[in-house]
């Protein structure tokens, strides 16, 4: 079984998940032909690569075409329907829909409208419907089977947003971590977006402190926009084989002892340990582009991940 451990060292968004996941060795062309099939405005996927307090790490950013003026939100059911008119894989299709599903009922419920009428605001609209499919479509490409998470980071303080200021973690992002663990981590800043919270509570099969019993094929860093001083402000994405554990091969009655269930003075339990699968090596398709963007930064204050539902 083929395994993703999503390495919350600096919080998660949906461009650091996307980053991270090419740069572990999912097809960057893959995922942009797939994602051409949704109707969106125009816009271009591009790969950098940065520098994050020494750790080398793939940015994905979302140019928006300047000559576009793109919709000021967008709803939740129009989104699921140009999800599911794309086409896309069965699984891709289902992992992205359940992102979307989790981030608007937590959005309906921090404002009090019903899933059907949660809206998401300007261009947030556009980049984090190419993150959070592009998600999808990248863990499709590694043929991940299952994934665990480190517990999660969402940093302090305040962010301003539509709606004006409001506190972080963002109230969606709370609302989307209810039940999962969480790391302590002072840093007064938007670690976790709404993004990033919706594909930790949809995706998210288990929780690690640390790595679970793997055999390692790939590791990849995804970059966030901001530079943070405390540490790399990178995810990181483990991929690897799942190898069973003892305490699964050994039943809690039998693991300590010297006999079978046949009376044999010896154990003759034999290991099956799954075959390495061969990593294919995928050509990164990186782009290089000038250090200033004209998309929203995931974790800078004016930006606050994109899912805002107003109460119209």
């Amino acid at each position: 079984m083929k395994i993703l451990y999503l390495d919350c060292i600096a919080g998660i968004s949906g461009d650091m998940t996307l980053g991270a996941l090419v740069d572990a060795g999912a097809d960057p062309r893959y995922i942009e032909t797939e994602l051409s099939k949704i109707a969106l405005p125009a816009y271009s996927l591009r790969w950098n690569r940065v520098d994050k307090r020494g750790i080398s790490a793939l940015k994905a950013d979302v140019v928006l075409d300047p000559n576009v003026q793109p919709a000021h939100h967008a709803h939740y059911s129009d989104i699921v329907k140009m999800i599911r008119a794309a086409g896309l894989p069965e699984r891709a299709t289902a992992r992205s829909l359940a992102i979307f599903e989790a981030i608007g009922k937590a959005e309906g419920k921090i404002h009090g409208i019903p899933l059907e009428k949660v809206h998401f605001h300007e261009v947030g609209a556009v980049d984090s419907i190419v993150d959070t499919v592009g998600v999808a479509l990248a863990l499709e490409s590694l043929e991940i089977d299952a994934i665990c998470c480190s517990p999660v980071p969402l940093g302090y303080g305040t962010v301003v947003c539509a709606h004006g200021v409001y506190p972080v973690p963002a109230p969606a992002t709370l609302e989307l971590m209810k039940g999962k663990p969480l790391a302590p981590l002072p840093i007064p800043k938007e670690l976790t977006t709404p993004t990033g919270a919706g594909i930790v509570c949809a995706l998210a099969d288990d929780f690690h402190v640390t790595l679970p019993a793997m055999t390692v094929l790939s590791v990849g860093y995804g970059a966030g926009t901001r530079d943070l001083d405390e540490r790399p402000n990178v995810l990181r994405a483990v991929i690897g084989n799942r190898v069973i554990a003892q305490a699964d091969l050994y039943p809690s009655h039998l693991a300590n002892s010297h006999h079978t269930h046949h009376g044999h003075d010896h154990d003759h339990h034999e290991h099956k340990r799954e075959h390495h699968d061969h990593h294919r090596d995928h050509e990164h398709h990186l782009h290089e582009h000038h250090d200033h963007h004209d998309h929203h930064d995931h974790h800078d204050q004016d930006d606050n991940g994109h899912f805002h539902p107003s109460s119209e």
